[in-house]
Formats: C-alpha cells, sequence, structure tokens
C-alpha cells in the first residue's frame, strides 16, 4: 500500500504562500535594522524609530495583502508578482511619507537610512519572489501542484462532468477515474478517464494513492443515493465537492451562501459595498482635491489658450453614462472647433481629425482635456479611476453588440482606468477594439482593491495618459 504525506502535494502553494507571509514582515523588519546599523554602526534605535519600523510593518502586512502577492495562483507569475511588489511597497513608503508630511516628523528621520532601507527592502521582495517562482516551477516539473481528483457519478450527470472538464478544465486539474453505483463499467472510459467501479472501489483506491478531491455529480432527485455517498467519504481526508447538475457551466457561480439555512449559489455580488464604498469614495475625494489644488493654475493656463486658439466655450458638456446607467454631464476642456453636434450621433475623433484645434490636439495627446472632470468627482459623479464613460450614442451602440457591455456601469466611470493603463485608448473603431475595453473594464470591477487603485494611478502619468492613439 501506498503511504501519503498528511500535507498533499496540491497544498504546497498555499503553504508556500503562508511562509511568505511571515517571512516579508521578517525581512522588513530586519532590513531597517540592518540599514539603521550601516548608518550608525549600532541598532540601539530610538523609540522614534522604532515607532517608524512598527508603523512599516503593519502597513506592509495589510498593502502586500491587498496587493495580493499571497494568491496561490499569482506566486508562479513572476511578471505578476514584481508589479504587485511594486505597487504593495510602493504603497507603504508613500503613507509613510504621507504621515511624515502631515504629523510635521519627516525631518526627524535620517533620509540615508529610509532611502537604504526601503530600496533594500525592494531588492529582496524582488529575489524573494523569483525563488518562489523558481520553486514553482520545479514544483510543476515534479508534478507536485497537481489535484487529484475523481468524479462519483457514473451516470449522465458524471459523464458530461467528466466530459466537460477534459476539455475547459485547468492543467493543474488531474482526472484520476469515475466512480458509480456499481462495478459494472469497470475497465471502460469516458473521456479518456476511466471507469473504476463503485464508492466502495472509491474508498480503497483512496487508500492506495494519493487523491485530493471528489467530485460528485448526481441529479437533483437523488437524495438519497447523495446522503448515502456523503455518508461514506467523510472518512477520507479529501475535499468533497458537489456539482450542481442543472446549472450551466457558463453561469458565473462566485460561491455558496446560506438564506434562511439552505444553500444558495451566489451568482453575481455587489462590487463595492460597506466599507469598501467608504473607502473608494474618500480616496477619491481626497486624491481629487490634491490633484486640483496644484493644478488649478495650469487649468487657468489651458482656459486662456483655448480662448485665443478658437471662439466658443472653455468647457465642454457631454451626456454620457454613469454608476448604474444613469445619465451625467461630463466635463471637459474643449479640443474641437464649437460646430453644431449632429442630431442623434457622436462622431468618434479619428487621425487628423479636421475638428481638432490646435491647442486641443496638445489637450488630447496629453489627456489634459480631461482635468475638469476633477470636478465630476468632487461632485460623487465620478471617481478618480474606473471605467472611462461614453457618450450616449455610443453606449446604446455597443450595449446591442457587446455582451456584458452595460456591466460596466456597476460602479462610477472614472477619469483613468484598467483599460487605459494598458493601452486601450483613443478610438473604437471596430466592436473588437472595443470589446477588449470592456474586458480589462469588467476585471477592475471584479478585482477592485485600494491597492488596484493606487496601482492604476501609479501607472497613469506613463501610459495611461499620453498615447499614440489619443487623437
Amino acid at each position: 500500500m501506498r503511504l501519503t504525506s498528511p500535507i498533499l502535494t496540491a497544498d504546497l502553494q498555499t503553504v508556500l504562500a503562508g511562509l511568505l507571509r511571515v517571512v516579508d514582515l521578517v525581512l522588513i523588519l530586519a532590513i531597517g535594522f540592518a540599514t539603521y546599523w550601516l548608518r550608525n554602526r549600532t541598532v540601539d534605535l530610538s523609540e522614534r524609530d522604532l515607532a517608524a519600523l512598527a508603523v512599516a510593518g503593519l502597513l506592509s502586512v495589510i498593502y502586500l495583502h491587498m496587493a495580493r502577492l499571497y494568491d496561490g495562483e499569482r506566486l508562479g507569475r513572476l511578471n505578476v508578482q514584481l508589479v504587485n511588489v511594486a505597487a504593495g511597497w510602493g504603497g507603504v513608503v508613500l503613507t509613510l511619507l504621507a504621515i511624515g508630511y502631515f504629523t510635521k516628523t519627516s525631518a526627524n528621520f535620517s533620509r540615508i537610512w529610509f532611502a537604504t532601507w526601503f530600496a533594500g527592502t525592494f531588492l529582496m521582495l524582488v529575489l524573494l519572489r523569483m525563488g518562489a517562482a523558481a520553486l514553482i516551477e520545479y514544483w510543476r516539473f515534479k508534478g507536485r501542484l497537481q489535484t487529484r481528483a475523481v468524479v462519483l457519478g457514473a451516470g449522465e450527470a458524471g459523464r458530461r462532468l467528466v466530459a466537460y472538464l477534459r476539455q475547459h478544465g485547468s492543467p493543474g486539474l488531474s482526472l484520476l477515474g469515475l466512480f458509480g453505483d456499481s462495478s459494472a463499467g469497470f475497465g471502460r472510459e469516458v473521456a479518456g478517464v476511466p471507469e473504476r467501479g463503485s464508492v466502495d472501489d472509491l474508498l480503497a483506491f483512496a487508500r492506495r494513492e494519493r487523491l485530493d478531491e471528489v467530485l460528485i455529480a448526481v441529479p437533483w432527485d437523488a437524495s438519497d443515493r447523495l446522503r448515502d455517498w456523503t455518508h461514506k467519504l467523510q472518512t477520507l481526508p479529501v475535499t468533497v465537492k458537489l456539482y450542481p447538475e442543472n446549472v450551466d457551466p457558463e453561469v458565473p457561480v462566485r460561491g455558496v451562501s446560506f438564506v434562511g439555512g439552505l444553500p444558495m449559489l451566489d451568482i453575481y455580488e455587489r462590487p463595492l459595498s460597506g466599507w469598501d464604498v467608504v473607502v473608494k469614495t474618500v480616496s477619491d475625494w481626497l486624491l481629487a482635491a490634491l490633484i486640483l489644488i496644484p493644478a488649478l493654475p495650469l487649468m487657468g493656463v489651458i482656459a486662456a489658450a483655448i480662448r485665443l486658439d478658437s471662439p466658443g466655450p472653455v468647457i465642454f458638456r457631454q451626456q454620457r453614462y454613469g454608476f448604474n446607467n444613469n445619465v451625467i454631464t461630463v466635463l471637459k476642456f474643449r479640443s474641437m472647433r464649437n460646430d453644431p453636434a449632429p442630431a442623434d450621433t457622436v462622431p468618434q475623433a479619428t487621425r487628423d481629425d479636421p475638428r481638432v484645434t490646435r491647442v486641443g490636439r496638445f489637450l488630447r495627446r496629453t489627456s489634459l482635456d480631461e482635468l475638469p472632470q476633477l470636478f465630476n468627482v468632487l461632485a460623487g459623479q465620478m471617481a478618480l479611476i474606473g471605467p472611462r464613460p461614453h457618450a450616449v450614442a455610443h453606449n446604446r451602440e455597443y450595449a446591442e453588440i457587446i455582451d456584458g457591455y452595460l456591466g460596466r456601469h456597476k460602479v462610477r466611470p472614472g477619469i483613468t482606468g484598467w483599460a487605459q493603463v494598458n493601452g486601450l485608448r483613443g478610438e473604437t473603431d471596430t466592436p473588437e477594439k472595443m470589446r477588449m475595453r470592456v474586458q480589462y473594464d469588467l476585471f477592475y470591477i471584479d478585482n477592485w482593491s485600494p491597492l488596484f487603485d493606487l496601482k492604476i494611478l501609479f501607472l497613469t502619468p506613463f501610459v495611461g495618459f499620453v498615447h499614440r492613439h489619443a487623437y
């Protein structure tokens, strides 16, 4: 009989993520002490310096978690890890600087110590992720990260589940067999997966082979059979999951909750609720105000340039769809001639568009025409970061041809967003371009976090505003 470790090898990634949490915190504090010693030749830190280390440690626990640095599926994706390390640790640094600025205590700390501490920690966090990624690649090569599963339910439901998983399952899922009510079909195959007998055969199989999951597939009305199977499976050290046969695989099930004691499949959830709404709203207001104050003189210069360049108003107002598909008035600096707009359409700007003024061409290239939308943010109509709002006519057009398009309005629209920092700006002259933009917007909504916003905000000046497709 083959004996298996009580720590299943499929859980190695989870164990590694837990270790990284501890190692990250130890590294941050240890490098803080080490760089202090290099600077002062002593580790006798003052209470003030110890407090700074403690705050940095607390912030790192929060920010690195929000950066999703410990998600098991992301540990092996080095490029994602490096970006998230920069965002997470950068958030810690910016928060410490903000605390020092607003409390007027930044002058009490050694700038050389802080700079070497921050740089040294970032370097070690990067090297640690490189080592973790190499270790995961080694585990994959050895086959230790596979989830070894069987399907219980050799009827039509079980066969459909096997066929679907063989076609759509992840590379990390290894189907070892199909079990059912009896041993009558022993030796046959379904989509290349062998039938291995009854539930009693499954119990014997699980005791001689490493098994991680049992996936039960039975019709809804087979309650007696399900009760018998789950009773027998309770002795096995495996995860048991129930496949709801009548639920189409395309339905986006997000989890299970209980209503009145009854299990319910969660299909959609509010993207922002509770404290998330408060954090998002307050951070948008504060950041918009902080950006607006130094931007006001520049906005005055832009307004004067527009008036000198062409006749017409300085501010362009356009009806666009906002949160929950409600129409809002979006403000922009006017970048085109003040021609009468067509009644039913809103032609998009194209390369060398004759409607664009000389000043307007520069404003659109640099996205400075979007600055007045900071007032939309302060008015609560927009967010600093979110899906870009589109003209009413464009919304109606694309909602009819792109599945899920109107899902962009589950949050407030933003001045910049995840699609923009990924290069999806400017003219959308084909449905495919808009479809790609929508996919990025929906990903942002499903994965929102304060650190995700910080990451987008950091990338925006480099890749989100200035772009060759911004006509």
